[in-house]
Parts: structure tokens; C-alpha cells; sequence
């Protein structure tokens, strides 16, 4: 054994004597309970990062530890490789995406290899592979055949920096998900993903994911939407056959709607303008809204602005006349695109009715108050009695809701209804990077799906690709045109390529049957395997990717792929890397890179610094101190070992029996105390930190008993039970250091293969406790007594205490409470 830690000659064996005998390789099997941990796969657009290795860190524990308590343990790797983030960085730097993006997955595999991480490299899947996403645009035929997929003209969020429609879920504060820049409103065909079909299983089963944090369930809780109201039918004066369609909560309001507000983008504010002076009006309003910010557009700061369409529609209760504006702030995902206006009782229409001379009718009066329209300097939004409204009046207006609503489904004119504020996911892309959409377009027989047959449609990769980001797919005449499968006469591919997200969306189940050609998921090997146990990634993909997912698991749930409702059991969200108080990132020059710490300390230095420094829930603050204090403390573990091997290393491990030494007796006890801890952070928690502190504390009573020079039958074998409990529990944090310690202390197994310690009860038990001493609830002194010591005993104790008696010379004691087991607080005045 050599006397000084050399972490790199150590690392680069253990890791390739792991590879070679394949030690993470994970099979099927019923006998055993499996347990199938994931992290987030990166997409492969430039280098790892601290972030990746915190995330990643944090899962390889737990794999390990839960190999260590017996269960069958599936912990793949893969890469997330399509999409604008692999694209534009390869844009950035001049090259081919392909190029681009496999040169980064071999460089990123190399380092998460040198990480030391417990992957099974058999599952590797990478999105931009063929293999895998034919099985992607097999189910979207699938999708298509059942509806929940399908292509419509829209208005849709445009990111002119990537050139490419984006989701709502990817507009952020209102700019691009990935590069920043302000969205703006562009009108396109695109393909759309029917997720709202499964808005309610979406929203009832976020009551059922116990082991995802609150915060990422009450997000998606608030994406969904759900509002119970009515659909109420406002019939244009112009003509009675016609109708606008609006989505209210407030029908108890209707009698005191004086206006209609429509959405720039529905179809209708252009509709009914046409033909009438206020046409050019209406479209240059629309044009200019469409430039703004959607996020802007419905803060309650935003100034109200609108313009009047030149038509009317009539209120189903009152029969007044009502007129047609286009409002900037009322927006087309939210209900019907058409919002009743009531100015008595809302403030943005207030506003609006204020800066328009529009009629404002109170229609709700506070309890023992009476509202003045022309003196209100806002509208009333709080409950009350309803007023100016018919056969309503008297009522209170919560019950005045359910009966305006039954008075209006009798008319014909209403009714009952449930609206969500989830709106289909548009998934075309008008970028190259990403997996074809397998349709084509035939002047004879229309829109045709790609023969199951045919599948995949290749992304064709020897082109020349365009600096300006532009999709060339259109151009690209050899892919383009083609034949169509019904008629087999010429036809057009749709150039347009699928949002990442899908890819994401499924790559879970992927991993339990990478290697499966006759079907995208082998329903036998996902039946064992899925649902994930434990998924851990960012809370940055609360709304996108989990939302995804767990939409896409319900729909191939549904095509008979697989047979679980969700794909995630547990969820753990870690935090941020942050250093200089701002988040890691380039554009902020304050990234640290892993590969010069790995050169520098070694990988379990890192490992052990990114566990340590804080809980995986919160943000970890870098400090160049605690990545050189943890490499200190493996230096402490194998000098320990060096020193100790030739007195400990024939000895057998303590099985039990008498001690005499109390020094002994507290090493025995406080190993099994560390297993303990340990265990529960570990299992329970996550909380690592506070584990590698327990094995922190055994590490420096191993020194101080080491120091004393103990003089026992029984040390070497206490000794070595505690020195080789420590490697264990550290075992999945620092494996390579902690293989090497084990080989060299002389065992020829593999100690990722070892049992997890387990502590025995009755040695926890102590003999002495500590128990501390408190004047008037303020702490004065500790001392330590047997534990069976007499409530009376211990009170005399206390009040003879030498610290004691400073604090109550010359005052009257009154009372003296013991907590038993942890406190004596004597109350004096």
C-alpha cells in the first residue's frame, strides 16, 4: 500500500475494472424488487458542467446504495440530442449539428465515465439516432389514426432568433425558452398534440404523486387551468344564425355586461370588421398587437387599449345592444378567445370602459352599501346582493350563479361547462435539427400518413447546413419530393420537424428496451421496469418536459405500449450550482470547469464536495475551501488505513461481547449509531450532507481512540468493524477510494456488491447521556450521568454544578424542571 492517496492512478483502475466486468449491467428479475432511478439526460451541446455533475452525483448514491440493500437496480444514461439547444450551439460554432452533437456525446460520455458514475452504457439512447425515433413517428401515426394528433392554422409564439414556432410551455416571462429574445404572434399551419384530451387525468392524478415536491404539482396544477363556469351564447346583431361564444366564472355579472372584447387572435375580430369603416382600424390594431409581449399583454399594469369592430351582439338576458371590440389584453388561450365585458366588476374592464366612454351597470351591491357607477374609481370584485337583474335581484350573488346559469340552459342560451387553461401542444418546428414528421401532402388524395412500412423518414445528414440557422430541409429536392402511399403519384414531405420535447417524452420507457426492432416498447421488460422510482432533474422542467411526460406515458398507456398511469413515482428537484451569487453559466464567466478539478483532486474529491456543501433540494454555494477540505478527509480515511492495516487486517470484525474500555464501548456504539444516521439520511432524506457528517464524526473518534492507545483484546476487531463501516457508508459517494481501501484491508470482493451495514438496536442503548444544564431556559453547562439516574439525583446534581452555582449565587430558586433525557432548567429570580 503506498503511504500517500494518488486518487488518479486509483480512479482510472477502478473504473476500468467496472467497465470490463460490465458491474452496472442490469437484467430482469422477478425474484428481487427493482428499483429503476434516472437524472435528466443532458443534451449533448457542449461539455458537462457542475451542475450536470451535482445532478448526476446525487442519482449515482442512490443507485449504489440501493444495489448495496439487495434490489435490482436499472441506472441508464442517454442523450437528449435533437432540438434548438444541440442546433444552436452548432450554429455558434460553425459545424454540422450531427458533427456537432455525436463529437460532444463522445466527449461528455468520457467524462461522466471518468466521474466514476454507475451507469448501464447498454441502454445508451441517443434522440437523433433513427433507431429511436422511428418508434417516435410511429406513434405519432398512431396518434393521428386516434385523433390526438392533428394540424391546424393558428396563431403561434415566434422566436425569430431560433426561427422557429415555440409551445407555450417555452415561453418564458414572454421570451424564448433557449435563447431569450421577446415572442411575438405569427399565424401558421402547424401539427398539434391533442394533451387536453387528458387535461382532467393530468390534473386528478397530481393528487396522486406523493413523492413529488408541492411546488412542481401546484405549477402544473396552475398550467392546467381547470375554472368551473358557463358557455354562454351572445348572438350577433347582424346575424341571428351567427354567435360569439364566450367562457365565463361570473355569470351571476351577465345582467351588467355592457360589451364584448375579443382576442387579436380570433378570427372573429377580423371576421366582423370586414366590409366597414372600421376594417383597416382593426387590422392595423391586430398587427400591432401581435408585436407585443403576451406576457405584458395580461398583467393588470398593462395600459387597456382596444378597437371597436363595427358590430354588435345582443346580451341573452338584457336584449342590449352590445358592441365588438378587440382588446389587447384579453388573450385566445383562456376560454373562447371572447370575454364578456362587465366594468362594474372587473377591473381590466373597468379600465377599458373608462378610457372608451363604454356604460358601466352595477349589477351586485355590498351588504349595506349602495355603488355609484359614475363616482366608482374601480370596479367591485368582492361578494354581495344582487341588483338590476330581474327576477335575480335580492339574491346572493354566489347563489345567483347556479340559478342564472338553469335559467339560461333552458333558453338554450347556456350552460354548465369546465374550462382549462391548457391549450394543445403545437410540436412543429421550422428548424432542420430534429425528427421528421412522417407525412406528406399529394395534390390527389391530400394529407397521407408514411407507410408504417417505410418508417423512419430520415433526417438526410450530408447537406450542406446554412450559418443562418434557416431550416434548408425545404430545399432539399431529393427529400422533399416523393411518393405518395395511396395513390403513388408525386407528393410533398411535410418539412417540418418535432419540438424535443417529444423525444424526452418517452425516452424513460425506452431505456428498459433500447435494443427492442418490432416495437417501440417491449410491454414485458417495461412491465417490470416502469414506472421510474425515482426521477431527479432541475425545477426548470416542472411545466415542460414532466408535463410532457406524464401526457405522452397516459397516451402510450392507450395504445396498448405500456400499463402504467404515470412514469415517475418520486421526484426530487435539486438546486442550482451557484458561485459569485449567480447561477454557473458562460455568459457570466463564472463557470468552473469539473475536468480541472477531476486533474486537481480527483473524482470522489468532487463527488464528495458537490454531496457535502448542501441538501440536493437546495442551491450549493461553490467555495474552493470545501472541494480542498473534502480532499483532506479522504487523505485522513487512507492514512488511517496505512497506519491501521497490519494490526487490523487479520483481525476478525467484531461480532459481539463484552467491552471494557469505555473508549471501546463508545466506538462500538457510536458505528452502529453511524450506520444509523446514515441510513435514514440516505434513504428517507437525501440528505447526504448530513450522512458524510455522521461518517465524519466515526472518522475522528477512530482517530481519537487511535490516539489514546487503548489497551484491549477486542480493539483491532472493534477497530476494523469501524474502519470498514465507515468505507461502506462512504462506499456510494466516493466508490473508487473506498474499492481500494476495501481490496486493500484484504477482501477479494467487490464492495459495490457488499450488504449495506445494519446497526444492532441494543448497542445504541448507552450507558451515560449527556444532559444539559439550563438558567432560566439559557444554556450554562452540560454534564454527563448514567442513564438510569433518579429525576431527584440528577436535580441535585445540577444545582451543585460548579457553572450553576455562578448563575444562581444570590437569586431565590423557584422551580427545577427536568426534560428527561436532555435537560434540567432551573427557573431563579
Amino acid at each position: 500500500m503506498e503511504e500517500r492517496y494518488n486518487p488518479h492512478e486509483i480512479e482510472l483502475r477502478w473504473q476500468s475494472i467496472w467497465d470490463k466486468n460490465k458491474s452496472f449491467k442490469a437484467f430482469e428479475d422477478t425474484s428481487k424488487e427493482k428499483y429503476f432511478l434516472m437524472e435528466m439526460f443532458p443534451y449533448p451541446s457542449g461539455r458537462i458542467h457542475m451542475g450536470h455533475v451535482r445532478n448526476y452525483t446525487i442519482g449515482d448514491v442512490v443507485a449504489r446504495y440501493k444495489r448495496m440493500c439487495g434490489v435490482n437496480v436499472i441506472h441508464p444514461m442517454g442523450w437528449d440530442a435533437f432540438g434548438m439547444p444541440a442546433e444552436n450551439a452548432a450554429i455558434k460554432n460553425k459545424s454540422h449539428p450531427a458533427k456537432w452533437t455525436y463529437e460532444n456525446i463522445d466527449y461528455m460520455k468520457k467524462q461522466l465515465k471518468r466521474m466514476g458514475f454507475s451507469y448501464d452504457w447498454d441502454r445508451e439512447i441517443a434522440t437523433c439516432d433513427p433507431s429511436y425515433y422511428k418508434w417516435e413517428q410511429l406513434m405519432f401515426l398512431k396518434m393521428l389514426e386516434k385523433g390526438l394528433a392533428y394540424r391546424k392554422k393558428s396563431f403561434v409564439n415566434w422566436c425569430d432568433s431560433c426561427t422557429t414556432v415555440l409551445a407555450n410551455e417555452q415561453v418564458e416571462n414572454g421570451a424564448c425558452w433557449r435563447c431569450g429574445e421577446m415572442v411575438k404572434q405569427k399565424e401558421l399551419d402547424g401539427w398539434f398534440f391533442k394533451i387536453t384530451d387528458y387535461a382532467e387525468e393530468l390534473l386528478e392524478y397530481t393528487d396522486k404523486l406523493p413523492g413529488w415536491p408541492d411546488r412542481v404539482l401546484t405549477m402544473q396544477r396552475n398550467w392546467i387551468g381547470k375554472s368551473i363556469g358557463a358557455k354562454l351564447r351572445f348572438v350577433l346583431e347582424s346575424d341571428p344564425q351567427q354567435f360569439i361564444e364566450v367562457f365565463t366564472t361570473r355569470p351571476d355579472t351577465l345582467f351588467g355586461a355592457t360589451f364584448m372584447s375579443l382576442a387579436p387572435e380570433n378570427p372573429l375580430a377580423k371576421e366582423l370588421s370586414r366590409g366597414t369603416e372600421q376594417e383597416k382600424q382593426v387590422d392595423l390594431f391586430i398587427e400591432e398587437v401581435l408585436m407585443e409581449d403576451r406576457l405584458l399583454r395580461g398583467s393588470e399594469t398593462q395600459e387597456k387599449k382596444g378597437v371597436f369592430t363595427g358590430a354588435y351582439c345582443i346580451n341573452p338576458l338584457t336584449n342590449s345592444r352590445m358592441p365588438v371590440y378587440v382588446a389587447n389584453f384579453v388573450l385566445m388561450e383562456y376560454g373562447t378567445g371572447a370575454v364578456m365585458a362587465v366594468p362594474a366588476h372587473d377591473s381590466r374592464d373597468f379600465a377599458f370602459a373608462k378610457k372608451y366612454d363604454l356604460p358601466v351597470i352595477v349589477v351586485i351591491q355590498p351588504h349595506g352599501e349602495e355603488l355609484d357607477p359614475a363616482t366608482m374609481e374601480d370596479a367591485y370584485v368582492n361578494p354581495g346582493i344582487m341588483v338590476n337583474s330581474d327576477k335575480f335581484n335580492g339574491m346572493e350573488n354566489e347563489a345567483a350563479k347556479t340559478a342564472i346559469i338553469d335559467y339560461l340552459k333552458k333558453q338554450g342560451m347556456g350552460n354548465f361547462t369546465i374550462n382549462y387553461r391548457l391549450r394543445d401542444w403545437g410540436i412543429s418546428r421550422q428548424r432542420y435539427w430534429g425528427a421528421p414528421i412522417p407525412v406528406v401532402y399529394c395534390d390527389k388524395c391530400g394529407l397521407v400518413p408514411v407507410a408504417e412500412k417505410d418508417l423512419p423518414v430520415v433526417l438526410p445528414i450530408d447537406i450542406e447546413f446554412p450559418k443562418s440557422g434557416i431550416s434548408p430541409l425545404p430545399d432539399i429536392e431529393e427529400f422533399v419530393q416523393t411518393t405518395c402511399p395511396k395513390c403513388l403519384g408525386p407528393a410533398r414531405r411535410d418539412t417540418d420537424t418535432m419540438d424535443t420535447f417529444v423525444e424526452s417524452s418517452w425516452y424513460f420507457a425506452r431505456y428498459t428496451c433500447p435494443d427492442s426492432t418490432d416495437s417501440p416498447i417491449d410491454l414485458k421488460k417495461a412491465g417490470y421496469w416502469m414506472p421510474v422510482d425515482q426521477y431527479i432533474g432541475g425545477i426548470e422542467h416542472a411545466v415542460l418536459h414532466l408535463l410532457y411526460s406524464r401526457f405522452f406515458t397516459k397516451v402510450m398507456r392507450d395504445l396498448g405500449y405500456l400499463k402504467t398511469d404515470e412514469p415517475f413515482i418520486n421526484l426530487l428537484t435539486q438546486g442550482m450550482v451557484i458561485k459569485d451569487g449567480s447561477k454557473m453559466s458562460k455568459s457570466k464567466g463564472n463557470v468552473v470547469d469539473p475536468n480541472k478539478l477531476i486533474n486537481e483532486y480527483g473524482a470522489d474529491t468532487v463527488r464528495l464536495f458537490c454531496l457535502f456543501a448542501a441538501p440536493p433540494e437546495r442551491d450549493l454555494e461553490w467555495n474552493a475551501n470545501a472541494v480542498e477540505g473534502a480532499s483532506r478527509f479522504l487523505a485522513r480515511i487512507w492514512r488511517i488505513v496505512f497506519e491501521e492495516n497490519e494490526r487490523i487486517k487479520d483481525a476478525e470484525v467484531f461480532a459481539g461481547g463484552d467491552l471494557s474500555s469505555d473508549a471501546i464501548k463508545e466506538l462500538h456504539r457510536k458505528t452502529h449509531e453511524t450506520i444509523k444516521r446514515v441510513t435514514d439520511d440516505i434513504d428517507t432524506r437525501f440528505h447526504f450532507n448530513t450522512a458524510i457528517s455522521a461518517v465524519m464524526e466515526l472518522v475522528n473518534l477512530v482517530n481519537q481512540v487511535r490516539e489514546k492507545g487503548v489497551d484491549e483484546d477486542a480493539y483491532p476487531e472493534v477497530l476494523k468493524m469501524a474502519i470498514e463501516t465507515a468505507l461502506k457508508l462512504l462506499s456510494p459517494m466516493v466508490p473508487h477510494i473506498a474499492e481500494e481501501l476495501w481490496r486493500i484491508l484484504g477482501h477479494d470482493t467487490f464492495l459495490l456488491n457488499e450488504p449495506w451495514p445494519v446497526y444492532d438496536k441494543g448497542v445504541l442503548t448507552r450507558e451515560i447521556m449527556t444532559i444539559v444544564l439550563q438558567v432560566n431556559g439559557k444554556l450554562r453547562s452540560r454534564i454527563e450521568v448514567p442513564v438510569d439516574l433518579h429525576n431527584d439525583e440528577l436535580k441535585k446534581i445540577a444545582l451543585e454544578d460548579q457553572h450553576i452555582k455562578r448563575f444562581t449565587n444570590g437569586l431565590n430558586v423557584r422551580k427545577v424542571i427536568v426534560v428527561q433525557g436532555k435537560l434540567v432548567n432551573i427557573v431563579a429570580n
